[in-house]
């Protein structure tokens, strides 16, 4: 855990740009394009924020957070930092890092989605790297990175694109490449899932569409079943409205959180019997198919047991 000072909020709409560094100065532990912080808002608000600061500052963090209008409670919360507050933060950790082998990177980036690309596109700018960004809101006054991306010394390789000007046409973007180019993308749940569609449509590989979700609507619900604890044989029933972290932590068996959406990673554990019914937005289908992980914020069991490796 670090303990930083916030040195600086710029709002942005309804999007607000904070500066993170040492109390004391300092440099902060170092990170790659594409990492996220998992920021302690307090009364057990954990939240996971995209990092879109130059990977290369190694003395501040930056993140864009947006105010979501069914905020429960994570982006209130950030949006109410001051400079001069302190706030816990989990060390940088990358689920969504850049494949040093690409030819070409294409990023995409939808609303607040657009925030890992920023570091993204500084990493490749700085390594001499080949890339596009394209950038698509619903109207220039919610693109809240619009400006500092016109300014930005990689503006020739951006494009905008507004849903009230011109919108966004994946099938040229995504034809118009070299070989081995690999796709990044982040935003709305639409947005992803058509770059998915549209590139695999056009041949790319799994192995080259990256992806990262920063919100999911996770239905938690359904019929109640049993989990084992294999280190210790506990048996935990888990009721049809909990989900199994819920129902381990009312056992008094403590479990990593952060998201809460099945989009983290962060309580990811191996299933060693039983089978995952799994509604998380992390595991790939091929993880999936394999029945042998589980996101204990939001995958339920498909029948009555699941032996969990705690």
């Amino acid at each position: 855990m670090l303990l930083l000072r916030v040195v600086d909020r710029e709002l942005r709409g309804n999007v607000v740009l904070l500066t993170l560094s040492r109390p004391e100065g300092g440099e902060l532990p170092p990170f790659e394009a594409g990492a996220h912080l998992d920021l302690h808002l307090g009364n057990g608000l954990v939240r996971p924020y995209s990092l879109c600061s130059d990977p290369a500052d190694c003395y501040r963090y930056q993140l864009g957070i947006l105010k979501a209008p069914q905020s429960q409670g994570g982006s209130l919360a950030a949006h109410a930092l001051q400079p001069g507050d302190l706030v816990q933060v989990g060390e940088p950790r990358n689920l969504f890092a850049l494949d040093d082998k690409a030819s070409h990177s294409l990023l995409i980036g939808g609303g607040i989605g657009i925030t890992p690309m920023l570091a993204m596109a500084a990493t490749l700018l700085a390594s001499g790297s080949s890339f596009t960004l394209h950038y698509c809101a619903r109207t220039r006054q919610q693109a809240a990175f619009a400006e500092a991306l016109q300014r930005s010394p990689y503006a020739n390789r951006v494009q905008l694109y507004f849903s009230d000007e011109r919108r966004l046409v994946l099938a040229p973007i995504l034809t118009d490449v070299p070989q081995n180019t690999h796709v990044y993308v982040c935003g709305p749940a639409r947005l992803m899932d058509e770059v998915n569609q549209q590139a695999s449509r056009l041949g790319y590989r799994r192995e080259q569409i990256h992806q990262e979700y920063f919100a999911a609507e996770v239905a938690t619900q359904g019929a109640a079943f049993d989990v084992t604890i294999a280190s210790s044989g506990q048996r935990v029933h888990v009721k049809p409205d909990q989900s199994i972290a819920e129902a381990l932590a009312q056992a008094g068996l403590k479990v990593c959180l952060s998201c809460k959406q099945g989009i983290c990673g962060s309580c990811l554990t191996d299933v060693l019997a039983g089978e995952p019914d799994h509604r998380d937005s992390y595991l790939t289908d091929e993880e999936k198919a394999a029945n042998d992980l589980i996101l204990l914020c939001c995958s339920r069991a498909k029948g009555s047991h699941l032996v969990l490796d705690l």
